[in-house]
């Protein structure tokens, strides 16, 4: 059974969020909160009304600009590669893109599902020269490149954009801790019952998405440490279980 919690895997990730966060705090330390107007209130150098008002993230990301791009990947395209110097981040528009680490043994384990409005890549920001992991696409993708100094920009000039990116980094490093205990603690078959309904999106807004049609049996036995004949078996186990 492989750990992701090992070396190459979640522990590894976890740490890099730490750094990360802490680049965020320092980041945000530059944000002045703002007074009530008329009771002598002022904005701190990068925070104005105007720039609150106008500035959206998500139209920030959605459009190609000084340090940034959009680029689409078929299905199975590698978007980047462990060890490939760390310089940019990326930011996912629509598709899906697993992460995956190969260790010194030549063992790969797939670390993360990653989807619409998630970011990756962004070990960078906290002084990771190189790509821990592979990044590739497993349905056909529509990706944000942003450049190191172009990220690091816009989280210092923007509270909006920082606030959205600091949730997120917050976000992850929950997961990570959550799917850390589950490949400690639980059973194979626990681990891939909670898998298909965090990839279903079960719990969150908007419509369940069908997940075995779209993900093979071989990448959910990566992501929880098992054999694909053990994931198969579960599989089959479901209906009889009276579970649809």
């Amino acid at each position: 059974m492989r750990r992701l919690g090992g070396p190459d895997g979640v522990g590894k990730t976890y740490f890099e969020c730490g750094g990360l966060l802490g680049h965020l705090s320092g980041a945000a330390a530059r944000f002045s909160a703002p007074s009530e107007p008329g009771n002598g209130a002022h904005w701190g150098p990068y925070m104005t009304p105007k720039s609150k008002l106008l500035f959206d993230p998500k139209l920030f990301l959605a459009k190609v600009g000084e340090g940034r791009k959009i680029a689409d990947y078929s299905k199975n395209q590698v978007i980047f590669s462990q060890a490939d110097p760390a310089n940019t981040v990326f930011y996912i528009q629509t598709g899906k893109v697993k992460l995956t680490v190969v260790s010194d043994a030549g063992k790969e384990a797939v670390i993360a599902i990653l989807g619409a409005g998630d970011f990756l890549g962004e070990g960078s920001l906290a002084g990771r020269p190189l790509r821990m992991a592979t990044a590739t696409a497993i349905s056909d993708c529509s990706i944000v490149q942003l450049e190191k100094a172009a990220m690091i920009r816009v989280l210092h000039e923007e509270p909006a954009f920082s606030e959205m990116f600091l949730a997120y980094v917050l976000s992850r490093n929950m997961r990570i801790e959550e799917d850390l205990v589950d490949q400690l603690f639980n059973s194979s078959e626990k681990r891939l019952a909670r898998v298909l309904l965090l990839l279903a999106n079960f719990g969150k807004e908007g419509k369940p998405e069908p997940v075995l049609a779209k993900i093979s049996q071989e990448t959910l036995a990566e992501m929880i440490g098992t054999t694909r004949s053990r994931v198969s078996f579960f599989h089959e186990q479901v209906p009889q279980n009276g579970l649809h």
